[in-house]
């Protein structure tokens, strides 16, 4: 077994920002592990613009703004074993992988830092009547069979679900040359972001449905045509709006479930809403010494927020090696996040001031589209935010600022965010 000081496992976004943070932070013995033939994750399928306005102050495609944090990684001399599936990790920080040229070996990491991304929502979960013809892809593969494989998939499209991944491939396979008949949406609102509304679907004329949803699928060996229906309030579906859509193309963009098969085998805590680690202000989830940033802690809209964080995550896996453990936190004064009337989650989930920066972003999404309405924050009872907001929606990630000062000036106990009517 060797030893390493900090191994993250992921080499896309998260890991990459997380590895060169630790590296600026004064740790050297990193090792970061991905098990795809090269660094980037999903990015490097991301052809189109919109990267990096936050972190680089410049509009970047995903290959590009990957590509700058390949270099920094390299830069740093860090240490990457691509092609390396991770098996298991288990009670000390044991991490147990497996690759062509090692076979099965085991690292027992000062620190891990859990950077894996997130996965498709796939159709075996939806439960859509029907046969299971060709022609039914999730939105992410079909972007990588056009982008990176230079597969066509169709030639007449329907998606189902308006989350980012489908939203931009409508636009791609419109310029592609396929026909896109429709957007069905089976909740009220959008699941993406507003520009990609606009960009995507309102510049080239392709229709939007919301409560709607496909209700049955048609074909045997290829699909041939989809049903569309309305659906009520509680997301049944209307039968007399049914209606049929010749196409041989389904995409799915229902969702994106973060991958934590390896936390839970390391007995980390699941928060039930984001189906990611549950967090402190350090981003050190319940098991000591193992942190978790990016799209397996909760999924963003912005890589650069996923850069934001990974960046803390590996500072804070440093610092954690030169303090040698949290065991002074036992005794420290904490706050709990509790998220309410509209706020699903917060991350972190709870907060010791004693370990925050001077700053601390908590980061949320609302349940619903909430027009005109007010942010508010309260500290032991206590309001201390109250923000006037002209839309929050579920597809755009919320946040708020908390400072150490005021959180050590109080007494422990709840921090809530709620939205209010005034």
């Amino acid at each position: 077994m060797i030893s390493r000081d900090i191994v993250v496992i992921g080499g896309g976004p998260a890991g990459l920002a997380a590895a060169h943070a630790a590296y600026e932070a004064g740790a050297r013995d990193i090792l970061v592990l991905e098990r795809d033939e090269q660094l980037g994750g999903i990015l490097n399928q991301c052809i189109h613009n919109g990267f990096g306005l936050h972190t680089f102050h410049e509009e970047l495609t995903g290959p590009e703004y990957a590509g700058k944090f390949i270099d920094l990684v390299k830069k740093d001399g860090i240490d990457v074993s691509l092609k390396t599936m991770v098996l298991d990790l288990s009670e000390g920080r044991v991490v147990t992988a497996m690759n062509e040229e090692n076979g099965m070996f085991q690292i027992k990491a000062g620190a891990v830092i859990l950077a894996m991304g997130c996965r498709e929502r796939p159709r075996g979960a939806l439960n859509i009547p029907g046969f299971r013809p060709a022609g039914i892809y999730t939105a992410g593969t079909a972007q990588k069979l056009v982008n990176i494989d230079g597969y066509l998939p169709g030639k007449e499209v329907v998606i189902l679900g308006s989350g980012d991944i489908g939203l931009i491939m409508a636009r791609r396979m419109t310029l592609e040359g396929a026909k896109v008949k429709l957007v069905a949406e089976l909740m009220p609102y959008s699941g993406g972001l507003k520009r990609n509304i606009v960009q995507c679907l309102d510049d080239f004329g392709i229709p939007l449905l919301l409560s709607h949803t496909v209700s049955s699928i048609e074909g045997k060996k290829r699909l041939e045509a989809v049903e569309i229906a309305e659906v009520d309030e509680h997301g049944k579906v209307k039968p007399e709006t049914k209606q049929r859509v010749t196409c041989d193309t389904l995409l799915l963009s229902c969702g994106l479930i973060p991958e934590n098969e390896l936390s839970r085998k390391a007995q980390v805590e699941i928060n039930p809403v984001t189906n990611g680690p549950v967090v402190d202000e350090s981003l050190e989830t319940s098991r000591e010494g193992i942190f978790a940033c990016g799209n397996v802690l909760h999924v963003h809209d912005l890589v650069d927020y996923v850069t934001q964080e990974a960046e803390q995550a590996g500072r804070e896996a440093a610092a954690y090696l030169q303090r040698k453990g949290r065991e002074n936190k036992a005794g420290e004064k904490l706050f709990t996040l509790k998220p309410e009337n509209g706020i699903r989650y917060t991350v972190p989930s709870y907060i010791h001031p004693q370990e925050m920066e001077g700053l601390l972003t908590v980061r949320f999404r609302v349940g619903n589209v909430y027009k005109g309405k007010f942010l508010s924050v309260y500290l032991d009872g206590e309001r201390i935010l109250h923000q006037k907001k002209r839309i929050m929606a579920p597809g755009e990630m919320e946040q708020v600022v908390l400072q150490k000062k005021k959180l050590q000036e109080a007494g422990s106990g709840e921090i809530v965010i709620r939205i209010e009517e005034e």
